[in-house]
Protein backbone atom coordinates (compact mmCIF):
# COMPACT_ATOMS: atom_id res chain seq x y z
CA UNK A 1 0.00 0.00 0.00
CA UNK A 2 0.94 3.27 -0.78
CA UNK A 3 0.71 6.23 0.87
CA UNK A 4 1.78 10.19 0.61
CA UNK A 5 2.50 11.70 3.66
CA UNK A 6 0.45 15.00 3.64
CA UNK A 7 -0.28 15.85 6.51
CA UNK A 8 -0.40 19.16 8.62
CA UNK A 9 2.42 19.78 11.48
CA UNK A 10 -0.46 19.36 14.24
CA UNK A 11 -1.92 15.72 13.21
CA UNK A 12 -0.23 12.80 12.46
CA UNK A 13 -2.22 11.22 9.46
CA UNK A 14 -0.89 8.94 6.72
CA UNK A 15 -2.72 9.97 3.48
CA UNK A 16 -2.88 8.01 0.21
CA UNK A 17 -0.05 8.46 -1.82
CA UNK A 18 0.66 9.79 -5.23
CA UNK A 19 -2.59 9.10 -7.44
CA UNK A 20 -4.92 6.14 -8.23
CA UNK A 21 -3.16 2.51 -9.83
CA UNK A 22 -2.17 -0.66 -8.67
CA UNK A 23 -1.03 -0.61 -5.43
CA UNK A 24 -3.16 2.21 -4.26
CA UNK A 25 -5.60 2.28 -1.63
CA UNK A 26 -7.92 4.09 0.19
CA UNK A 27 -6.65 7.00 3.07
CA UNK A 28 -5.71 4.99 6.19
CA UNK A 29 -6.91 5.40 9.38
CA UNK A 30 -5.41 7.77 11.76
CA UNK A 31 -2.52 6.10 13.47
CA UNK A 32 -3.43 6.04 17.37
CA UNK A 33 -0.69 5.04 20.50
CA UNK A 34 -1.37 1.57 21.29
CA UNK A 35 -0.99 0.46 25.35
CA UNK A 36 2.86 0.33 26.14
CA UNK A 37 3.76 -3.97 25.64
CA UNK A 38 5.09 -5.76 28.07
CA UNK A 39 9.33 -5.79 27.83
CA UNK A 40 9.41 -9.02 26.67
CA UNK A 41 8.40 -7.48 23.69
CA UNK A 42 10.52 -4.46 23.33
CA UNK A 43 13.15 -3.89 21.07
CA UNK A 44 16.50 -5.02 22.32
CA UNK A 45 18.56 -1.46 22.88
CA UNK A 46 21.92 -1.51 22.30
CA UNK A 47 24.35 0.66 23.72
CA UNK A 48 24.09 4.76 22.93
CA UNK A 49 26.47 5.86 20.12
CA UNK A 50 29.33 7.59 21.54
CA UNK A 51 29.51 10.85 20.70
CA UNK A 52 32.89 12.01 18.98
CA UNK A 53 36.08 12.36 21.51
CA UNK A 54 36.93 16.10 22.30
CA UNK A 55 40.52 17.00 20.94
CA UNK A 56 43.29 16.03 23.16
CA UNK A 57 44.65 19.19 25.01
CA UNK A 58 48.08 20.15 23.59
CA UNK A 59 51.03 19.14 25.77
CA UNK A 60 52.84 22.44 27.60
CA UNK A 61 56.12 23.53 26.21
CA UNK A 62 58.91 23.25 28.83
CA UNK A 63 59.41 26.76 31.56
CA UNK A 64 62.24 28.44 29.98
CA UNK A 65 64.48 31.13 31.78
CA UNK A 66 62.45 34.53 31.24
CA UNK A 67 63.33 36.91 28.76
CA UNK A 68 64.64 40.63 29.85
CA UNK A 69 61.81 42.86 30.20
CA UNK A 70 61.19 44.59 27.21
CA UNK A 71 60.85 48.34 26.79
CA UNK A 72 57.34 50.00 27.00
CA UNK A 73 55.95 51.11 23.97
CA UNK A 74 56.04 55.08 23.88
CA UNK A 75 52.62 56.65 25.19
CA UNK A 76 50.15 56.74 22.46
CA UNK A 77 52.09 53.87 20.05
CA UNK A 78 48.98 51.22 19.10
CA UNK A 79 49.30 47.70 20.59
CA UNK A 80 48.86 44.10 19.08
CA UNK A 81 44.94 43.00 19.87
CA UNK A 82 44.85 39.64 21.04
CA UNK A 83 41.99 37.22 19.34
CA UNK A 84 39.49 35.85 21.63
CA UNK A 85 39.39 32.16 21.88
CA UNK A 86 37.67 30.62 19.78
CA UNK A 87 34.54 28.33 21.66
CA UNK A 88 34.85 24.89 20.56
CA UNK A 89 31.52 23.47 18.68
CA UNK A 90 29.28 21.50 20.44
CA UNK A 91 29.71 17.68 20.48
CA UNK A 92 27.23 15.64 19.02
CA UNK A 93 27.16 11.88 17.60
CA UNK A 94 29.08 12.21 14.09
CA UNK A 95 29.83 8.28 13.09
CA UNK A 96 29.53 8.26 9.27
CA UNK A 97 30.06 5.40 6.81
CA UNK A 98 31.86 5.90 3.56
CA UNK A 99 29.57 4.07 0.45
CA UNK A 100 32.16 3.54 -2.65
CA UNK A 101 31.27 5.04 -5.96
CA UNK A 102 29.92 3.18 -8.92
CA UNK A 103 26.93 1.84 -10.59
CA UNK A 104 23.73 0.05 -8.99
CA UNK A 105 20.12 -0.49 -10.18
CA UNK A 106 17.63 1.51 -8.88
CA UNK A 107 14.12 0.39 -8.43
CA UNK A 108 12.31 -2.25 -9.26
CA UNK A 109 9.94 -4.20 -12.50
CA UNK A 110 6.65 -4.88 -11.13
CA UNK A 111 5.95 -2.63 -8.20
CA UNK A 112 4.52 0.07 -7.55
CA UNK A 113 3.88 2.50 -10.64
CA UNK A 114 6.48 4.75 -9.11
CA UNK A 115 8.59 2.26 -8.60
CA UNK A 116 10.07 1.53 -11.89
CA UNK A 117 11.59 0.85 -14.15
CA UNK A 118 14.36 -0.18 -12.83
CA UNK A 119 17.20 1.32 -14.18
CA UNK A 120 21.12 1.28 -13.49
CA UNK A 121 22.77 4.54 -12.51
CA UNK A 122 26.00 6.06 -11.16
CA UNK A 123 26.75 7.16 -7.89
CA UNK A 124 29.99 9.07 -6.86
CA UNK A 125 31.91 7.92 -2.83
CA UNK A 126 30.06 9.75 -0.38
CA UNK A 127 29.65 9.21 3.27
CA UNK A 128 26.11 9.01 4.91
CA UNK A 129 25.09 9.17 8.86
CA UNK A 130 25.85 5.25 10.04
CA UNK A 131 22.59 6.31 12.33
CA UNK A 132 19.48 8.20 12.02
CA UNK A 133 20.19 11.57 13.95
CA UNK A 134 18.72 11.41 17.61
CA UNK A 135 16.96 13.59 19.97
CA UNK A 136 19.88 14.49 21.99
CA UNK A 137 22.01 15.70 19.06
CA UNK A 138 19.55 17.82 17.63
CA UNK A 139 18.79 19.35 21.10
CA UNK A 140 22.26 20.09 21.21
CA UNK A 141 21.73 22.22 17.73
CA UNK A 142 18.80 23.69 19.39
CA UNK A 143 20.36 25.17 22.24
CA UNK A 144 23.50 26.00 19.87
CA UNK A 145 22.12 27.90 17.34
CA UNK A 146 18.29 28.90 18.73
CA UNK A 147 17.02 27.39 16.29
CA UNK A 148 12.95 27.14 15.90
CA UNK A 149 11.30 23.95 13.85
CA UNK A 150 8.78 25.00 11.20
CA UNK A 151 5.85 23.13 13.98
CA UNK A 152 7.40 25.07 16.68
CA UNK A 153 6.40 28.77 14.53
CA UNK A 154 3.49 27.11 13.57
CA UNK A 155 2.14 26.94 16.76
CA UNK A 156 1.34 23.29 16.53
CA UNK A 157 -0.35 20.99 19.11
CA UNK A 158 2.95 18.44 19.17
CA UNK A 159 6.11 19.05 18.22
CA UNK A 160 9.92 17.28 18.70
CA UNK A 161 9.76 18.08 21.93
CA UNK A 162 6.77 16.65 23.16
CA UNK A 163 7.73 13.32 21.85
CA UNK A 164 11.60 13.82 23.35
CA UNK A 165 10.90 11.79 26.84
CA UNK A 166 12.65 10.49 29.51
CA UNK A 167 15.41 7.76 28.44
CA UNK A 168 14.80 8.80 24.97
CA UNK A 169 18.53 11.01 24.01
CA UNK A 170 19.34 8.19 21.77
CA UNK A 171 15.45 7.51 19.84
CA UNK A 172 15.47 9.53 16.44
CA UNK A 173 14.27 13.14 16.56
CA UNK A 174 10.29 12.72 14.96
CA UNK A 175 8.34 15.91 13.68
CA UNK A 176 10.95 17.82 12.12
CA UNK A 177 10.06 19.12 8.51
CA UNK A 178 12.63 18.68 4.99
CA UNK A 179 13.49 22.40 6.19
CA UNK A 180 14.54 21.63 9.55
CA UNK A 181 16.61 18.42 8.64
CA UNK A 182 18.47 20.84 6.19
CA UNK A 183 19.34 23.57 8.36
CA UNK A 184 20.48 20.08 11.22
CA UNK A 185 22.88 19.26 8.54
CA UNK A 186 23.95 22.52 7.34
CA UNK A 187 24.74 23.35 10.74
CA UNK A 188 27.52 20.19 10.69
CA UNK A 189 28.72 20.96 7.28
CA UNK A 190 26.71 18.11 5.86
CA UNK A 191 23.69 17.92 3.61
CA UNK A 192 20.72 15.21 2.58
CA UNK A 193 21.57 12.33 1.01
CA UNK A 194 20.27 12.20 -2.92
CA UNK A 195 17.36 9.71 -3.91
CA UNK A 196 20.25 7.47 -5.54
CA UNK A 197 22.19 7.82 -2.55
CA UNK A 198 19.91 6.44 -0.49
CA UNK A 199 18.80 3.45 -2.52
CA UNK A 200 22.09 2.69 -3.07
CA UNK A 201 23.36 2.93 0.72
CA UNK A 202 19.85 1.11 1.92
CA UNK A 203 20.57 -1.91 -0.45
CA UNK A 204 24.35 -2.25 0.32
CA UNK A 205 26.82 -3.82 -1.40
CA UNK A 206 24.56 -7.11 -2.61
CA UNK A 207 21.87 -4.87 -3.81
CA UNK A 208 19.10 -6.50 -1.60
CA UNK A 209 15.27 -5.48 -1.09
CA UNK A 210 15.49 -5.37 2.99
CA UNK A 211 18.53 -4.32 4.56
CA UNK A 212 19.17 -8.19 5.24
CA UNK A 213 18.03 -10.04 2.17
CA UNK A 214 15.31 -10.28 -0.26
CA UNK A 215 12.93 -12.14 1.78
CA UNK A 216 10.74 -9.85 4.88
CA UNK A 217 11.85 -10.61 8.22
CA UNK A 218 9.77 -8.54 10.81
CA UNK A 219 12.13 -9.14 13.50
CA UNK A 220 15.08 -7.54 11.48
CA UNK A 221 13.47 -4.00 12.17
CA UNK A 222 11.03 -1.73 14.13
CA UNK A 223 7.87 -2.02 11.98
CA UNK A 224 3.90 -2.66 12.91
CA UNK A 225 5.05 -6.03 13.32
CA UNK A 226 7.10 -5.25 16.08
CA UNK A 227 4.80 -4.02 18.19
CA UNK A 228 5.95 -1.01 19.98
CA UNK A 229 4.01 1.31 18.17
CA UNK A 230 7.28 4.40 18.25
CA UNK A 231 10.32 4.35 17.98
CA UNK A 232 13.22 2.21 18.78
CA UNK A 233 16.66 3.50 20.14
CA UNK A 234 18.86 3.50 17.20
CA UNK A 235 21.38 0.53 16.83
CA UNK A 236 18.51 -1.81 18.43
CA UNK A 237 18.61 -3.74 15.34
CA UNK A 238 21.57 -5.32 12.81
CA UNK A 239 23.11 -3.03 10.49
CA UNK A 240 23.04 -3.94 6.95
CA UNK A 241 25.80 -4.86 4.61
CA UNK A 242 27.64 -1.03 5.05
CA UNK A 243 26.92 -1.43 8.64
CA UNK A 244 23.88 1.15 8.59
CA UNK A 245 21.42 0.74 10.95
CA UNK A 246 17.86 1.09 10.90
CA UNK A 247 17.77 2.15 7.48
CA UNK A 248 14.68 0.15 7.07
CA UNK A 249 11.68 0.66 9.54
CA UNK A 250 11.80 3.15 13.03
CA UNK A 251 11.04 6.26 10.62
CA UNK A 252 11.01 7.69 7.42
CA UNK A 253 13.61 9.30 6.27
CA UNK A 254 13.74 13.02 4.41
CA UNK A 255 16.44 12.73 0.74
CA UNK A 256 17.04 15.92 -1.00
CA UNK A 257 14.89 14.89 -4.08
CA UNK A 258 11.61 16.06 -5.19
CA UNK A 259 9.27 13.16 -5.91
CA UNK A 260 9.47 12.77 -9.86
CA UNK A 261 8.75 9.85 -12.12
CA UNK A 262 11.82 7.95 -13.28
CA UNK A 263 13.53 7.93 -16.62
CA UNK A 264 11.35 6.19 -19.09
CA UNK A 265 8.79 6.29 -16.72
CA UNK A 266 5.25 7.14 -18.70
CA UNK A 267 2.92 6.09 -16.06
CA UNK A 268 1.20 9.77 -15.02
CA UNK A 269 0.90 11.10 -11.37
CA UNK A 270 -0.56 14.12 -10.27
CA UNK A 271 2.09 14.99 -7.27
CA UNK A 272 4.90 14.14 -9.12
CA UNK A 273 6.92 17.92 -10.03
CA UNK A 274 8.53 20.62 -7.73
CA UNK A 275 5.65 20.20 -4.64
CA UNK A 276 7.00 17.16 -2.13
CA UNK A 277 10.22 15.62 -1.47
CA UNK A 278 10.83 11.63 -1.39
CA UNK A 279 10.79 10.24 1.60
CA UNK A 280 12.75 6.46 2.21
CA UNK A 281 12.89 3.65 4.29
CA UNK A 282 9.35 3.16 6.30
CA UNK A 283 8.86 3.60 10.02
CA UNK A 284 7.66 2.11 12.85
CA UNK A 285 3.70 1.22 12.11
CA UNK A 286 4.77 0.44 8.43
CA UNK A 287 4.37 -3.06 6.56
CA UNK A 288 6.86 -5.12 4.18
CA UNK A 289 5.81 -3.39 0.70
CA UNK A 290 6.77 0.22 2.49
CA UNK A 291 10.29 -0.87 4.42
CA UNK A 292 11.77 -2.53 0.74
CA UNK A 293 14.61 -0.41 -0.04
CA UNK A 294 13.21 0.41 -3.57
CA UNK A 295 9.82 1.92 -1.52
CA UNK A 296 9.12 5.42 -2.64
CA UNK A 297 6.40 8.04 -0.91
CA UNK A 298 7.08 11.93 -0.52
CA UNK A 299 6.17 14.25 1.81
CA UNK A 300 5.14 18.11 1.64
CA UNK A 301 9.04 19.38 3.26
CA UNK A 302 7.44 22.51 4.65
CA UNK A 303 4.43 21.23 7.10
CA UNK A 304 5.20 17.39 7.16
CA UNK A 305 6.20 16.52 10.27
CA UNK A 306 5.14 13.06 11.66
CA UNK A 307 5.51 10.99 14.41
CA UNK A 308 7.25 8.69 12.39
CA UNK A 309 9.42 10.43 10.08
CA UNK A 310 12.91 12.21 10.77
CA UNK A 311 16.55 11.73 8.50
CA UNK A 312 20.45 10.94 8.60
CA UNK A 313 22.72 13.56 7.13
CA UNK A 314 25.16 12.31 4.29
CA UNK A 315 28.45 14.54 2.76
Amino acid sequence: MKRLLLVWISVSVLLTGCGSGPGREAPTEQKTSAPTLPPATQARILPTPTPLPPPPTPTPLPTKTPAPTNTPAPEGAPTAEVAPTPTPAPSVTDVMVEIPGGPFTMGIDGGSPDEGPAHEIEVSTFGIDKFEVVNVDFATFVEATGYQTDAEKSGASRTWRDDYGAGEDNHPVIRVTWNDAVAYCTWLGKRLPSEAEWEKAARGPEGTVYPWGDEWDPTQANVKESGLRGTAAVGSYPPNGYGLHDIAGNVWEWTDDWYQAYPDNTQPDPFYGEQFRVIRGGGWFEEAPQVAMHNRNAADPDITANDDLGFRCAK
